[in-house]
Order: structure tokens, then C-alpha cells, then sequence
């Protein structure tokens, strides 16, 4: 029986495959075959007469409920990044993805933190499977393949009702998956201080066989000068004290060098660290605040690492560290922050059940 080629590339474009194509949206919220654009506006019948829902305070909203063999190739999401009672609105939406019936979500992440939109500020990443546009138009393209069934929640956790929530969601529906074929996984965690001397864990517990696809991390730098110094470590298979990758530091895992361009002269006359910000395919540094001469508040950083050319492999088991660690000019010196994360994987269900979320108070930027 034909399967659907989920290794296919840019160069495979030409070739016909015998999948269907649907879409979700608040114009087709069934993703229904001759179902988009029926409802009518003040211009009448099919002029965008539903393109976004209202998500109520306190509601978990099922944005797609899809049965078959298939596989997400595309989500597109919109709200906005503030309302009348409150702000925090990219940290308060909780987005939850369920593969063919499980019960616990394989994805349940902030939905801004998602995106690597962290601290519930608005950026611009122009990465491969992550880009937001401006303003605020948040792309997903990993590839998220299913046997039965997936669907996927929003709920809103704010203080109020989010009125213009906007979303599409494209998918194909296939025959057959090739028997090799893994679930993607997201996990959000956040430590707010981190720990003195103890290495933050990015995600724990992953059990099965699988391969780590990406970090995101968005860290408020509590202590002075330089935050980066911290190393990232992957414990693959039974590691206990020691892992089998250890990186060299923060900036350096994410492709940058040299605190990300700041000279030794903030280390010294600022005490903290700024640096230049980029977005590339597969790594960034995209937010950094606040930057140049405002430097009240605590300064935020966002970064992402894509291991899509180079995924971590494991057999039986993963866990993924990263050490706060800083450097003011003249020495090492282990560092408190605030730091969050989002871990992205494939593996072979069943997945272990994630640590709770906290409270909405408790994600709440700085």
C-alpha cells in the first residue's frame, strides 16, 4: 500500500502523491470538502463572514478534531498580545496537541513560548520550522504525522475573554504512515529563580525511542554581566553523572560567538550584557531587551536551536540540561535566573505524562 513520504524535500515537489488536502479555519472550522466561506458579513453570503472565534476566559477551545491517517504540515495562528484587563496573553493560552486518542497531550506548551515568541513579547523569528511575521503572525512547520486521530486546544487561562483569535490549520490525509514513523512532542517548563550551583533541566523523563529536535529558551537575566556561560547537556540512554553531549556554552549552542558581539566593555561599565540579535534556519538570538540606552527593567533574551540537520538520537531515554553560568571580565561565576523553555521531539508513543503546568500567575513574564 502507498505510504506518505514525510522525508520528502524541495526537490521531491514534482512528484504526485495520492494524499488529500484540508484545512481548518474559523471559515471551516470541520475542514469540511466544499464547507470554507459559508457564513455571510455585512457584504453577504462567503465575504469573510466568520475569519476569526472569541476564545471565553476560563474555556479550552478545540481549534481541530481530525479522524484518519494523516499529517499537520501547517499551523498559522494570530491573537492579541494584550487586553483591556491585563497583558500577558501570549503566556496565558495553552496549546494542547492529542495523537489518535491519547489522553495526555503530546504537546502542551504557552502558546507565544511555542512559537518562541517568549516573556509574552511579540518578535520576528525567520527560522525553518518557526517564523513570526509582523505583527505577531505566528507560523509552525514541523511536520506532525498521525494514525487515527489528532486534535488540538486552545485554553485561555487570561483574565479576560480574547476577542480575534485567528488560526489556519492544513493537513493531508494519506493512506498509510511508514511504520517508522514518530509523534511530535512539546514540553514547556519554566524555574523562576533558578538554583544556584544546579543545572536547569529543559526536559526530563522522555522514555521510549525518539530523536530531540529543538530548544527554545527565554531567560531574565537576575544577576549582572554576561548570562551565557552556561553549557548544555544531553544525558541519551542511561547517562546518570555525566552526559554523552556536552556543549561549550549558551551563545555557542545556539551558532553565535563572544556574548553575541558585546564587547568587554559592558562587562565592565554596565554590568550587563546586550548583544546583536539574528534569525537564521536552524538558530537565533531574535529577542533581546532592552537594547542599546534603555536599559531599565530586566533585560529579556529569547533564543532557539533547531537539531533538524543533526537530531539527538535515543534508544531509551533523554535528558537535556543547561547550566547558569556567567563571566564579569575576569572569572566564571554560577548565576540565578528566570528561565523558561520548550523542548521539541519526536518519539514512538506512549510518552510519559508531563510535570503539571503552573498557574497562569506563575508563568507571568517579568
Amino acid at each position: 500500500m502507498w505510504c506518505y513520504d514525510i522525508c520528502s524535500t524541495f526537490g521531491g515537489l514534482p512528484l504526485l502523491r495520492n494524499a488529500v488536502t484540508r484545512s481548518i479555519s474559523a471559515e471551516n472550522p470541520e475542514g469540511e470538502k466544499g464547507g470554507g466561506g459559508k457564513t455571510a458579513s455585512n457584504l453577504g453570503m462567503g465575504r469573510k463572514g466568520r475569519p476569526c472565534i472569541t476564545l471565553p476566559q476560563g474555556s479550552t477551545v478545540t481549534l481541530a478534531e481530525i479522524e484518519g491517517t494523516g499529517i499537520i504540515q501547517h499551523i498559522w495562528i494570530t491573537l492579541p498580545d494584550r487586553t483591556e484587563k491585563g497583558y500577558y496573553v501570549l503566556r496565558d493560552v495553552i496549546l494542547r496537541i492529542y495523537w489518535d486518542e491519547e489522553v495526555n497531550p503530546s504537546v502542551e506548551v504557552p502558546l507565544g513560548d511555542f512559537f518562541c515568541n517568549g516573556h509574552a513579547i511579540r518578535c520576528e523569528v525567520n527560522s525553518l520550522p518557526i517564523v513570526v511575521n509582523p505583527v505577531g503572525g505566528m507560523n509552525c512547520y514541523f511536520p506532525m504525522p498521525f494514525r487515527s486521530s489528532a486534535q488540538i486546544t486552545v485554553e485561555n487561562q487570561h483574565l479576560s475573554d480574547i476577542s480575534g483569535f485567528f488560526y489556519q490549520i492544513t493537513y493531508s490525509l494519506v493512506q498509510k504512515l511508514p511504520d517508522e514513523t514518530a509523534y511530535f512532542h512539546a514540553q514547556w517548563r519554566r524555574e523562576n529563580p533558578t538554583v544556584m550551583g544546579r543545572d536547569y533541566t529543559i526536559v526530563d523523563g522522555v522514555k521510549g525511542k525518539g530523536h530531540y529536535v529543538g530548544t527554545y529558551l527565554a531567560i531574565a537575566a537576575l544577576s549582572r554581566h554576561w548570562w551565557g556561560e552556561g553549557e548544555i547537556k544531553f544525558y541519551i540512554d542511561g547517562d546518570k553523572e555525566y552526559p554523552t553531549i556536552c556543549g561549550t556554552g549558551t551563545e555557542d549552542y545556539v551558532g553565535g560567538a563572544w556574548g553575541f558581539g558585546t564587547g568587554t566593555e559592558d562587562y565592565v561599565n554596565e554590568g550587563h550584557n546586550y548583544g546583536k540579535t539574528y534569525s537564521t534556519l536552524f538558530l537565533g538570538f531574535p529577542l533581546c531587551t532592552p537594547s542599546g540606552k534603555q536599559k531599565e527593567g530586566v533585560p529579556l533574551y529569547g533564543i532557539y536551536r533547531w537539531h533538524i540537520m543533526d537530531p539527538i538520537h535515543f534508544k531509551k531515554d533523554l535528558r537535556v540540561t543547561i547550566q547558569q553560568i556567567g563571566y564579569d571580565g575576569c572569572s566564571l561565576f554560577e548565576r540565578s535566573d528566570d528561565v523558561s523553555s520548550v523542548a521539541y521531539w519526536y518519539q514512538i508513543e506512549p510518552h510519559s505524562v508531563f510535570p503539571a503546568l503552573p498557574p497562569a500567575q506563575d508563568r507571568w513574564p517579568r
